[in-house]
């Protein structure tokens, strides 16, 4: 585990501020969900990913789709950036 030398007090509400240099580093943005877990006692946070989270676009929807035995979720949006990331990709090994 990387120590990031943060240290935050816990308000009476049970609250902690996670600072805005470590959100950003991991990608967390202001209502994004976070799923809390405990490993002995240890507290751990993690950005909750339901299991239809488009792998590209982050979104959340049952509409998404899943691929390769339900490896790869993809929304609509993902799936064309995906598809023209690939394209372009493939270009460069003609």
């Amino acid at each position: 585990m990387k120590s990031t030398g943060v240290v935050r007090k816990v308000d009476e509400l049970g609250r902690i501020v996670i600072p805005v240099e470590l959100r950003r580093n991991l990608g967390v943005k202001e209502k994004d969900p976070l799923e809390i877990f405990i490993d002995g006692e240890q507290i751990i946070l993690q950005k909750y990913k339901s299991n239809m989270t488009c792998d590209i676009t982050g979104e959340m929807s049952e509409e998404n789709i899943k691929f390769a035995n339900g490896n790869i979720v993809l929304s609509s949006e993902g799936a064309r950036l995906l598809m023209n990331e690939i394209q372009t990709s493939f270009v460069d090994l003609k």
